[in-house]
């Protein structure tokens, strides 16, 4: 059997983060995905600290199973190459910012003359339009922007704080994935393409909705705005590191009286009931870490675990590859890369019951596959040798990356 996305066909001119992630989700799942770069450099995270045989883990992360293209896309002769490979494309997908493509010359019109039922992907920082649209963007300003960092603070009147991952670049990339299965979806039904426009901003503020902004949920309401759910983290110190407890119903928090051995805290009237827990919520926690800093992690996750009360080690990254859970889901997967050498990574969180395992290919070199899918949009020998010596081209070397 083969990845569920198998013949589906993608051109990708995007770069960073969030367009590579989206494409890289689909190459996983069966896609053939053609990375179209730059001859000169290429996708920016190819330069990227932290490296092994001169290839970037930022590259290499977020640009596995892909074929790479190097077109210089100012050149006419170089946009012209792109249009050939868009017809024989099922989606095209971009993140320059809102206009750029069309002043290039492959705008939706352009890629429709040649591929009239395209799936087009616009990704944007901010959105299409508005004072923002075109400012430059990184994943820290949508933060700040989409309250994410305010809701990360914990209330409103304390000093924000970014979430220590760049969040809102690889949602939008999980977000694109599933809006351009959607489209895929609706066009088999209907037989049309259609242009898919998101941004980052929007997929923020919409990921916040479900659980941060309850008291902006009712327009008419006069709710005060979010208040802390606490100053302190779930987080609990042992004497030999930390573990987090979380207990939300009543079964739960008795749960957790027997395990720790404190039954004095049921009768205690600040902890009565779910609501007045969680109004009390500083005074409980400092409770529960008065009594988890006496002992080891192991001792209490194993007490713990046997009266079913949710808790967890809290490990450090390197920690976390040899946890006997992670073993057990088989994540992680090593292989050899041609430059970077072995690496590890993680395997598509979704399996597909018809579709075992697929073989992996590493992040491609700069212009790895430009020769061949060229030919295959009729370009004989010479042509491709006039387009890479007039550096319309590129076209990878044995080695280079």
């Amino acid at each position: 059997m083969t990845g569920p996305l198998e013949g589906i066909r993608i051109i990708d001119l995007t770069a960073m983060v969030s367009g590579p992630l989206a494409t890289m989700i689909l190459a996983d799942q069966g896609a053939e995905v053609i990375k179209v770069e730059n001859p000169a450099g290429g996708d920016f995270t190819r330069s990227a600290a932290n490296r092994q045989g001169n290839v970037s883990a930022s590259f290499l992360n977020n640009n596995r199973n892909k074929k790479s293209v190097a077109l210089n896309l100012k050149e006419p002769a170089g946009r012209e190459a792109l249009l050939k490979l868009v017809a024989t494309a099922d989606v095209f997908v971009q993140n320059f910012r809102p206009g750029v493509i069309d002043r290039m010359g492959l705008g939706e019109d352009a890629l429709r003359k040649v591929a009239p039922d395209l799936i087009m992907v616009s990704i944007s920082g901010f959105g299409d339009t508005g004072p923002y649209a075109q400012r430059p963007v990184y994943d820290p300003l949508i933060q700040g922007l989409s309250g994410l960092a305010t809701v990360q603070a914990g209330a409103d009147e304390r000093r924000p704080q970014l979430v220590r991952t760049i969040l809102p670049d690889k949602l939008t990339g999980v977000t694109a994935a599933q809006a351009i299965t959607a489209a895929l979806f609706a066009r088999e039904r209907t037989g049309e393409g259609q242009h898919v426009r998101l941004s980052m901003l929007d997929a923020i503020i919409a990921f916040l909705w479900s659980s941060d902004m309850g008291s902006q949920t009712f327009v008419k309401g006069e709710l005060l705005q979010q208040e802390a759910a606490s100053f302190q983290d779930l987080i609990y110190e042992t004497t030999n590191g930390y573990i987090t407890i979380a207990v939300q119903n009543d079964r739960e928090w008795q749960a957790l009286i027997r395990a720790v051995n404190r039954p004095e805290w049921a009768e205690d009237p600040r902890f009565l009931t779910a609501e007045l827990r969680q109004k009390n919520i500083d005074a409980r926690l400092d409770l529960i870490q008065s009594v988890i800093r006496t002992d080891s992690a192991e001792n209490w996750l194993e007490l713990l675990a046997e009266e079913s009360v949710p808790c967890a080690p809290v490990l450090t990254r390197t920690q976390v590859l040899d946890h006997p859970q992670v073993r057990a889901n088989d994540l992680l997967v090593e292989y050899d890369h041609p430059q970077a050498g072995q690496i590890r990574q993680t395997r598509s969180p979704a399996r597909f019951s018809a579709a075992p395992a697929q073989p992996w290919h590493g992040a491609p070199a700069l212009g790895q596959d430009t020769m061949a899918l060229l030919a295959g949009c009729g370009y004989s020998s010479d042509d491709l040798q006039g387009l890479v010596q007039s550096g319309v081209a590129g076209a990878a070397e044995e080695g280079q990356s």
